[in-house]
């Protein structure tokens, strides 16, 4: 087994995945679970990936150090095979007449008109602390998915319940990453963001825009998909009480889990090495069905 403090080389793996086969809902008689979790491939993935790997190329010449070079290309990498693979799943979503463009436009406006290349309306921010900006809200996002990326590559509870197994092999394959990934983005911030207490202060200011954003973001999507999912016809709403349902039983992640993520990540000591298991991560990306393909 490897060491958790082991040094290895993060690189992206060649994987494809079958969609023909996977039903509406992949996990039985969970519309809500289902949606909460779908989210991902439209709040984040593919227009969230990609505009990750943008800031990063912005960033790569403030970049004295070969080691967190080379990770950061690595985790490049991996971020743009997210985001294609998630890609798919959008098509599967449409050829099953759940069309999620109206959505995933106001995503695109955010990543690439709000926090895209310039400050948005003009805004007098000068451009080396715009960046340093959108690269503390990438290192507050990669909190988010390391803790996401952990739970799932733990979440029996999927499997007892019967969810489509090559959906599961996606989520985790991607989370089995997000673990493996996820200190490079707040190295890279640490690196490129300043120094003492302007740089935490930044780091604060990131994590202060993004968890709000992402949980509107998430809720919005969700009761989104349930409305537009034909399986459906209007017949259910999103609503906590179904959703706290699908928590108790295994089949999200607890509020609470989310929820710590943000204190720990506030301690001006926090390093995300401590987030989840990398040995279980690793674990996960030896024997996954679409990882086994081989690394690119």
């Amino acid at each position: 087994m490897t060491s958790e403090s082991e040094q290895h080389a993060i690189v992206p793996r060649r994987v494809s995945f079958d969609w023909s086969r996977t039903p509406p809902h992949w996990i039985p008689d969970e519309p809500t679970a289902t949606h909460v979790i779908n989210v991902l491939h439209l709040l984040l993935l593919p227009a969230g990936e990609r505009w990750f790997v943008k800031v990063f190329k912005e960033g790569l010449p403030l970049v004295r150090d070969p080691e967190l070079l080379a990770d950061v290309k690595g985790f490049m990498g991996q971020e743009a095979t997210h985001s294609v693979q998630h890609a798919h799943v959008l098509d599967h979503l449409a050829a099953q007449r759940l069309d999620t463009a109206d959505f995933t436009r106001y995503v695109d406006f955010l990543f690439e008109r709000l926090l895209g290349e310039r400050p948005p309306l003009g805004a007098p921010v000068p451009e080396r602390e715009w960046l340093r900006f959108r690269l503390a809200v990438v290192a507050a996002i990669e909190q988010f998915t390391a803790v996401l990326g952990d739970w799932i590559l733990a979440a029996e509870a999927l499997d007892r319940a019967g969810a489509d197994e090559i959906m599961l092999d996606l989520l985790r394959w991607h989370g089995a990453e997000e673990v493996e990934h996820r200190a490079v983005a707040f190295d890279m911030f640490q690196h490129c963001g300043g120094h003492g207490l302007p740089r935490y202060a930044r780091r604060v200011a990131g994590m202060a825009v993004t968890a709000p954003v992402m949980l509107s973001l998430w809720a919005w999507g969700t009761a989104y998909l349930i409305r537009h999912d034909p399986q459906l016809a209007g017949r259910v709403r999103y609503s906590l009480t179904e959703h706290n349902r699908a928590v108790r039983k295994g089949l999200l992640p607890t509020w609470r889990s989310l929820g710590a993520a943000v204190p720990r990540y506030l301690r001006r000591s926090y390093h995300p090495s401590r987030e989840g298991s990398l040995n279980r991560a690793l674990e996960y990306l030896r024997r996954s069905p679409a990882a086994r393909a081989g690394v690119a």
